[in-house]
């Protein structure tokens, strides 16, 4: 790991923050721009299909929409993108339409993951880009940010059921009250850009 890449993925947990504060799964994304004084950040992004009613509002897509709006171009070649959790498929076809160069991800999915978890769509013979990629990238501060927002949103959910009256809803969350991993990031289960269905939680 570069001093680089820790830094770009700091900013990322940045907005994985913001994403928990608006109540959504706390994953986020930035997109840094080479220029002759080195990177800079040209977009940002976080989680947001719950807050924004679409599917497809994951924080590499809010961040990649964002870059080709500033810069009047679907196509952002030499930027590249830092992750706090492996892209899922929709969001690394989007990538590599975007022609990104780079993806940098933190931690891992083994349910949805198509940065090699599942699948590598990034490195993919067929395809007519190939995108490097680099995983596992302060993987322990990304996982053990998503496992502490299930833990508060379980333990709501638990509080909830327990104050009479005061139901799910009211309490701000609809998950169901199985217990949280407490292993590996591994473990954590399908996590990506905008779970909030109970059917998504990680087993």
């Amino acid at each position: 790991m570069t001093a680089g890449d820790e830094a770009g993925m700091r900013l990322a947990l940045d907005q994985a923050q913001n994403a928990w504060l608006v109540g959504e799964v706390p994953v986020g994304a930035v997109i840094l721009q080479p220029t002759p004084d080195g990177p800079r950040v040209l977009a940002t992004g976080y989680n947001r299909p719950i807050t924004t009613h679409d599917p497809t509002a994951h924080a590499e897509i809010v961040a990649l929409r964002h870059a080709a709006t500033l810069l009047g171009n679907y196509r952002l070649p030499g930027c590249a993108l830092y992750v706090t959790l492996e892209p899922c498929a929709m969001c690394a076809m989007a990538l590599l339409h975007a022609r990104i160069k780079r993806v940098v991800f933190g931690a891992a999915d083994p349910k949805t993951g198509a940065a090699g978890s599942v699948i590598d769509l990034f490195s993919h013979p067929l395809l007519n880009h190939q995108t490097e990629l680099t995983g596992g990238v302060l993987a322990d501060p990304c996982g053990d940010l998503l496992r502490r927002f299930f833990a508060e949103r379980r333990a709501q959910h638990r509080a909830s059921r327990l104050a009479p009256g005061l139901d799910a809803a009211a309490a701000g969350t609809d998950f169901p009250p199985e217990p949280i991993p407490t292993g590996d990031v591994t473990e954590l289960g399908s996590l990506g850009g905008g779970l909030g269905d109970p059917a998504d939680e990680p087993d």
